[in-house]
C-alpha cells in the first residue's frame, strides 16, 4: 500500500514538473504565435487591421491655439520698448478628420497618400469665438525687409504709410490664423501673386505633400517609415546632407515591437526637419500599456550645446547660437519665421527678456507621444509648437526704425492633440491585449499548478519517508526492549 502511494507521489511530482515545463515552453512559443499574428496584421495592405486603422481617422484630433495679445503696441512702435504679451486661448479646431486621399500601392512595397487639411472651429472647447479681436504683429510690415530688395524698400515704405499700416494691428482670431487680404500686398505693383497673409495660411483645402511610406511587407521593421516626401528622399532647406535627411515616420505610427532604449525618429513637415523623441516612462492608458516618448531639450539646443544642430543654423544671422529656436525661413520663402516650443521652453534667457509675459512650463509646453509598444501605433500625443516672427531694425522702413535690436516675436502657439477614445480602447484590448492576457494566464497557470503539484508531492514523499523512518526506529526499539526482558 505504501509502495503504491509512493509511486503515485513520484508520478505526481513528475507530472507537476512536466506541467511547469510546459508552461515555460509556452512562453516563447506563445510569444512567437502572437508576434507572427501582429506582424501579419501590421502590414499596410488591404484587409489587415493596421491598414483599416491607418486609412481612416481614429480618435478625434484637436488643434488648440493660443494667440499672443500685445499689451503695449504704441510703446514698442514709438520708443522701441520690449513688447509685453498676454496669451488668449485656447481657440479650438477639429482637424485631421478627413481620411487619407490618393492612396496608391507601389511595386517597391511602399504606399503613397495625401493627408487633406481642414479645420472646423469648436466653440464649446474655446474661450471665445473667431471674431474676437487680438492686437498682433503686422506680418507684412515686420517682413518688409524680406519682401523687397534693398533698393525697393523706400517704395515699400511709402506704400505702408499710404495704407496706414503699422507694426501692430488689431485683427480677428480667424484672420490672424487662417488669413486675410492685406492692403499693402494688394497695393504692390505686380510683385506679389497672392495678397492673402496669415500665420497658418494657406491651410484649409490643402495638404502637406505626397508621402511614400514602407508597408512593412518585406520588412516589418520599416512599416510606416517614410521613403519619400514630395517625391524626394531628402529636403533641400539646409546646406547639409545630415540635416536634409528625412528620418522615421510621420509620427502617427512606428514599426511594431518597440524598444524603449531606442530613439523614435519622425518628420513633422511643418518644421521642415526630422526630430526624435526619447523614452520617458511606461504606464497604462485606458488599461493598455504604453510607452511615453518626449522631445528632449537637445532638439532645439544651440550648436554649442548640441553640435548636431550646427547645420540647422544660419551662420549669417546673429541669433545662430540662441538655444530654443529654429530658423525655418529657408522653407517659408525667405520670411523670418522661427519655430520653438511654447513660451520658449528650454530657450535662451534672452528670448524671455526681449518679450515680457511668457512663462515656460514643461508640463504644459512639451511634446510627447504615447505609443502601444507591440503594434507601434500612437494612441495619444500632444504636438506643441510656437510660431514666431523676427522683427529687425530697418531705417528705410519707418515702422521699424525705432526698433533697437532684433526680436523673436511670438505670434501664437498650438497644441495638436488626440487621445484614445473608450470605444477604440476596448476594441484594441479585445483584439490584442485579451489574447496576450489569456496566453499569460494559461502560461502562469501551468507553471503555478505544475510547481504546486511538484512541491506538494515532494513534501508528501518527505513526510512519508520520515514517518516510515520513525516507524522503523520504533520497531527496532521495541525489539531491543524485548531482548532485555
Amino acid at each position: 500500500m505504501a509502495c503504491s502511494k509512493r509511486t503515485g507521489l513520484i508520478t505526481g511530482a513528475v507530472l507537476g514538473a512536466l506541467l511547469a515545463l510546459l508552461g515555460g515552453i509556452l512562453i516563447p512559443v506563445g510569444n512567437n504565435i502572437i508576434s507572427t499574428s501582429i506582424v501579419k496584421e501590421s502590414v499596410l495592405e488591404n484587409q489587415t487591421t493596421a491598414y483599416e486603422n491607418w486609412i481612416k481617422v481614429g480618435g478625434t484630433v484637436y488643434m488648440q491655439i493660443w494667440l499672443f495679445n500685445v499689451q503695449n503696441p504704441l510703446e514698442v512702435i514709438l520708443y522701441g520698448t520690449s513688447p509685453t504679451v498676454a496669451q488668449n486661448g485656447p481657440y479650438t479646431y477639429k482637424v485631421r478628420y478627413l481620411p487619407k486621399e490618393n492612396i496608391t500601392a507601389n511595386p517597391n512595397n511602399t504606399i503613397s497618400f495625401l493627408v487633406p487639411r481642414e479645420a472646423i472651429f469648436v466653440p464649446e472647447m474655446s474661450i471665445g469665438n473667431e471674431e474676437d479681436k487680438i492686437t498682433t504683429l503686422n506680418l507684412v510690415v515686420a517682413g518688409a525687409p524680406a519682401l523687397a530688395p534693398n533698393g525697393l524698400l523706400s517704395m515699400l515704405n511709402n506704400i505702408i504709410k499710404k495704407q496706414n499700416s503699422t507694426l501692430f494691428q488689431q485683427r480677428t482670431v480667424k484672420e490672424i490664423v487662417w488669413g486675410y487680404s492685406d492692403p499693402v500686398l494688394k497695393a504692390l505693383p505686380g510683385l506679389i501673386k497672392d495678397d492673402m497673409t496669415g500665420v497658418m495660411y494657406p491651410y484649409n483645402g490643402t495638404d502637406d505633400g505626397l508621402y511614400d511610406v514602407f508597408t512593412g511587407k518585406d520588412d516589418i521593421g520599416k512599416r510606416g517609415i517614410i521613403d519619400k516626401w514630395k517625391g524626394q528622399r531628402s529636403v533641400s532647406y539646409w546646406n547639409d546632407t545630415y540635416c536634409n535627411m528625412i528620418n522615421g515616420t510621420d509620427g502617427s505610427s512606428f514599426p511594431p515591437f518597440m524598444d524603449k532604449k531606442k530613439l523614435l525618429y519622425f518628420f513633422p513637415s511643418d518644421i521642415c526637419r526630422s526630430i526624435y523623441a526619447q523614452f520617458e516612462k511606461e504606464f497604462k492608458l485606458k488599461g493598455i500599456p504604453v510607452y511615453r516618448f518626449k522631445i528632449p531639450p537637445e532638439t532645439f539646443a544651440s550648436p554649442n550645446a548640441n553640435p548636431d544642430n550646427k547645420c540647422y543654423c544660419n551662420e549669417k544671422k546673429d541669433d545662430c547660437a540662441l538655444a530654443g529656436i529654429l530658423d525655418i525661413s529657408s522653407c517659408k520663402e525667405g520670411l523670418p519665421v522661427y519655430i520653438s516650443l511654447p513660451h520658449f521652453l528650454y530657450g535662451n534667457k534672452s528670448l524671455l527678456n526681449e518679450v515680457k509675459g511668457l512663462n515656460p512650463n514643461e508640463v504644459e509646453h512639451s511634446i510627447y507621444l504615447d505609443v502601444e509598444p507591440m503594434t507601434g501605433f500612437s494612441l495619444s500625443f500632444a504636438k506643441r509648437l510656437q510660431i514666431n516672427f523676427k522683427i529687425s531694425p530697418e531705417k528705410k522702413i519707418d515702422a521699424l526704425s525705432k526698433i533697437k535690436k532684433p526680436i523673436i516675436f511670438p505670434l501664437l502657439w498650438l497644441n495638436e492633440t488626440a487621445s484614445l477614445d473608450d470605444a477604440t480602447a476596448e476594441e484594441l484590448k479585445a483584439s490584442l491585449n485579451s489574447k496576450v492576457q489569456l496566453l499569460g494566464i494559461v502560461e502562469l497557470s501551468f507553471i503555478c499548478i505544475g510547481v504546486g503539484i511538484f512541491f506538494g508531492c515532494i513534501v508528501a514523499l518527505l513526510v512519508m519517508d520520515r514517518k516510515q523512518k520513525k516507524k522503523k526506529d520504533k520497531h527496532a526499539e521495541d525489539i531491543n526492549v524485548d531482548r532485555f526482558k
